[in-house]
């Protein structure tokens, strides 16, 4: 027993020392900045080692906003949106469980119920009665959705930026392939690749600095063994309906290259009155129109659109 702990305790110090080594390394201005804003904070009955401490980025004053990052990602996936919207909000961007930096416990169990028995205690932490509002990001619009249905007086408003999992069913990825896939995702060629499926320019706009976030943390301990886990429990999918009572707004790429055909239009069929297109974007609209998106947050809270 005290041996897995040690374990443990080693995976979380051994996490820490990567984020303090590679903070000198990272090219983008905007996200280093990030990582001076970066907390560790305790939530309970999350995971099996209880002082495991969770990662999230605490920044700006005002109203707050809980902001959702996608699949595979982490909070860096929000440098370009947090400079526009911290002058005026106190913002919140956790790691998503078994993502970005999070600890990878031994024994912890990943996928949708764990994700969201995570953000629910994000959010009872931060809340203190006080409804927030709510961003989510691919996956993470997705996650957002489900946030507000279970939580209809802590969530306010929602924004959801090309969200993925709204419509259609995920298979459950058994072993090995899960692994495989993991695997296969971790590839140097496959990050690159996929970074330039992202962006609707990929020419003018990826280079070193989206390449180097977009891999940045692989080498957090256990990434492989948690994302072949959550791929082993179907991922996050049908998280479309029903429709949340909250104030919302939907934003789609107009390049999205990422979201299946089908599933963008299902989501216009349940949401076509709540959306806006993004003509500049792919399937990251708060990385490349991040005033944009700033500007539908602000209309959205004060009611005017």
């Amino acid at each position: 027993m005290n041996q897995e702990i040690n374990k443990n305790i080693d995976k979380t110090n051994a996490t820490k020392a990567y984020i303090n080594e590679i903070r000198g390394q990272i090219i983008d201005k905007q996200a280093s900045k990030l990582f001076q804003d970066l907390n560790w904070i305790q939530l309970e009955d999350i995971s099996p080692n209880k002082s495991d401490l969770f990662p999230t980025v605490l920044t700006g004053k005002g109203e707050q906003i809980l902001l959702i990052h996608g699949f595979d990602s982490c909070f860096l996936e929000y440098r370009r949106l947090v400079p526009f919207l911290k002058k005026k909000n106190k913002l919140i961007i956790p790691d998503l469980y078994g993502f970005g930096f999070c600890p990878r416990t031994s024994g912890s169990k990943y996928g949708f119920k764990y994700l969201m028995k995570h953000l629910n205690s994000v959010l009872n932490y931060f809340s203190r009665n006080q409804p927030i509002g709510v961003i989510g990001a691919s996956m993470g619009g997705a996650l957002a959705l489900e946030l507000a249905r279970q939580n209809p007086k802590k969530v306010k408003n929602l924004l959801l930026l090309s969200p993925a999992g709204l419509a259609g069913k995920n298979p459950k990825i058994p072993w090995p392939f899960n692994h495989f896939g993991a695997f296969f995702l971790s590839q140097p060629f496959v990050r690159r690749g996929l970074c330039k499926q992202a962006f609707a320019d990929p020419r003018n706009n990826v280079g070193p600095a989206e390449e180097q976030i977009a891999s940045i943390h692989l080498k957090v301990p256990g990434w492989e063994s948690s994302l072949a886990a959550f791929a082993a429990n179907g991922g996050v999918s049908d998280c479309g309906l029903p429709k949340p009572t909250q104030a919302l707004k939907i934003i789609l790429g107009k390049y999205d290259r990422i979201i299946p055909k089908n599933e963008k239009e299902e989501t216009k069929r349940i949401y076509n009155t709540n959306i806006e297109i993004a003509k500049n974007s792919g399937h990251l609209p708060h990385l490349e129109e991040p005033k944009l998106v700033a500007e539908a947050w602000e209309k959205l809270t004060s009611k005017k659109c």
